[in-house]
């Protein structure tokens, strides 16, 4: 596990240069670092010591004739078995990493390779023959790669704050990406806040040669419903399959962690680790905001050592700014600067965690996944007297319990859902932002993942587009670097390869019906759980910034980032300040929407307006 990052052409000083790169992700990797400098490229490595912790394991990595040089940030859990695929066909090792199998498998197979994988990863392999440049990320988009191209250079990296380092690389804030923030709460990959820094896609690789960039999708997440599946047909499916999960992503040579909260996720991922260590956080505002009892008394009966921390709401407010620097871009789920505090207090104990991401995309989770079925008598009605019932609904000035199920029941899934979180309306987005910044329609964004899944139903539509945007935007973004933040490689058994196969067979009533939402895998984890917890309400991550933002002291702070020059630059201030006040007074819930304006005004002065905010 670690931080890569390089850049290819003739550069300056680069050995300063890849130097100021890899030391602004040494939190990716402490324990070692290490550089190639060839004849048209440099590449830069910072190691976490995970696998083969001795200093066989530091990279670059070569093949047996050194025409290939990889760095590597990830983790292969099928690497034992590809290396003596490799060793069979007559490649020679030197270390007993897994990151070397990627560079004989790659010698073997070329784009081939990336199919056979099972794990996380972000790499990248130049030719020194052809000089050309190899990179490619892990099928959900677990670990991150970054480029974009300065001149006549191809610049990469782990974390864009690499790419920020590099000589000529100009500054510029993308506004595209603030438009589809204020809709989605994180910024959809591909595109940045950065002006031309791209995301390589999840299942994306990416060729460079010759001064052009290419890159292809390998692996796609495609749901194909066994309708013939039986109940237990599909639980003992997925305990069996997830039980090889499990004990895969816990292959370690240093000890391996598990983060708990109250929910069946973590909780059956739990399961797996009797004697050994559970982290949880929480609040102290009630136990709607504090699960460490919960995690207490579940890791005593499964028998785990349990640490847990309760977030001061000081410690919490005054970490903002150092989570805004290490996310890169703005989030604005809250959550993640408790899963900040969390990584922390388990980075005291271990290297290695495992956490419950990704269950809710696979199996259908979220709760918003019961509205297909929560709409269908509404939507018996005429369409058009539906549409009528939902223009009369928008047309009134004031808020009322059941407006929103007026408008959505006249909606396709395709013009209702854009994603797990939806925050501002086109309305509102028109009311916020400056005239002349970008406004567009957050469907044109996500039209065409639905375009790819027509003619399934609607959950399953709701997954696949959860799983390709919002996944990877703010999931797995906030998991790798509140983890990484800490020096914390975070691993997580949901998303594996053989668990989704598993995971896109499952019959939609065996995903979400009325009775629950992750029906077959609560069933399975049931096996294994209290029931209590194994039927547990999907909660999330509570955070309350609702309490927060109607007390004085909070209030007061963010009306000042919302009346100051950088929120001028952006937004009509008026129309912020009455969001403010409208939550300050009681007269509805705008946490969410206050937060995300927020957030962004802080990631903007850290990375454009203060010249010493990106040092923190």
């Amino acid at each position: 596990m670690c931080g890569i990052c390089g850049f290819t052409g003739e550069v300056l000083d680069r050995d300063e240069v890849i130097k100021r790169m890899t030391d602004v992700i040494t939190h990716r990797g402490p324990d070692s670092s290490g550089v190639f400098a060839g004849d048209g490229v440099t590449m830069g490595f910072r190691r976490l010591s995970i696998i083969d912790v001795g200093n066989t394991g530091d990279q670059p990595i070569y093949n047996e004739d050194r025409t290939l040089v990889l760095t590597f940030n990830g983790e292969i859990y099928n690497y034992q078995d590809l290396r003596k695929e490799l060793v069979d066909k007559g490649h020679k090792f030197y270390t007993n990493t897994d990151s070397e199998v990627l560079v004989h498998g790659f010698e073997e197979w070329k784009e081939g390779l990336l199919n056979r994988l099972r794990g996380m990863f972000g790499f990248a392999i130049w030719n020194t023959v052809d000089n050309s440049l190899f990179m490619a990320r892990d099928y959900f988009g677990i670990k991150p790669l970054h480029y974009t191209q300065v001149g006549n250079s191809f610049v990469y990296g782990s974390e864009i704050k690499s790419i920020l380092e590099f000589p000529g690389f100009q500054k510029k804030f993308n506004r595209r990406a603030l438009d589809n923030y204020i809709s989605f709460e994180y910024a959809p990959p591909p595109e940045t806040f950065f002006e031309n820094v791209f995301c390589l896609m999840p299942a994306h690789y990416l060729w460079y040669k010759d001064g052009k960039v290419t890159t292809t999708r390998y692996w796609e997440p495609k749901f194909d419903a066994d309708e013939n599946m039986t109940e237990e047909q599909a639980v003992d499916e997925i305990e069996k399959v997830f039980e090889e999960s499990v004990a895969a992503h816990k292959i370690s040579d240093v000890e391996v962690g598990c983060f708990l909260s109250s929910g069946v996720d973590s909780s059956y991922v739990s399961t797996y680790f009797k004697g050994q260590k559970t982290f949880t956080v929480g609040f102290d505002y009630g136990e709607k905001y504090n699960e460490i009892d919960w995690a207490k008394g579940l890791s005593k009966e499964v028998g785990l050592e349990h640490h847990y921390k309760v977030i001061s709401t000081e410690e919490y407010w005054d970490s903002i700014r150092k989570v805004q620097y290490h996310m890169d871009q703005p989030l604005a789920d809250a959550s993640c600067i408790a899963l900040y505090f969390v990584s922390k207090m388990a980075s005291e104990y271990v290297k290695v965690v495992l956490s419950g991401e990704g269950a809710d995309e696979l199996f259908g989770g979220y709760n918003i996944y019961h509205e297909p079925d929560d709409l269908a008598g509404y939507k018996r009605l005429p369409l058009f007297l539906r549409k009528a019932f939902a223009a009369i609904a928008k047309a009134l000035p004031f808020r009322f319990r059941g407006k929103s199920f007026l408008i959505r029941g006249a909606q396709t899934i395709e013009e209702s859902f854009i994603g797990n979180c939806s925050m501002f309306t086109m309305e509102e987005k028109r009311r916020l932002l400056q005239d002349g910044m970008p406004c567009t329609r957050p469907q044109e964004l996500t039209r065409p993942f639905y375009d790819r899944v027509q003619g399934k139903d609607d959950v399953t539509k709701m997954q696949y587009l959860d799983i390709n945007v919002w996944l990877a935007g703010d999931i797995l973004l906030k998991a790798d670097r509140m983890s990484m933040a800490n020096s914390l490689e975070l691993r997580v058994p949901f998303l594996d390869k053989e668990v989704f196969r598993v995971a896109s067979r499952l019959p939609r009533r065996l995903r979400v019906n009325p009775e629950n939402t992750k029906y077959a895998m609560r069933k399975a984890a049931m096996r294994h759980l209290p029931p209590a917890t194994a039927k547990k309400k999907k909660l999330g991550f509570p955070v309350p910034t609702r309490v927060w933002l109607r007390e004085e002291k909070y209030y007061e702070i963010v009306k000042a980032a919302f009346t100051g020059e950088t929120a001028k630059q952006f937004f009509h201030t008026d129309a912020l300040v009455k969001l403010l006040d409208e939550h300050f007074q009681g007269k509805c819930d705008n946490n969410r929407k206050i937060w995300t304006i927020y957030v962004f005004l802080i990631w903007y002065d850290i990375y454009f307006s203060d010249p010493n905010g990106v040092k923190q």
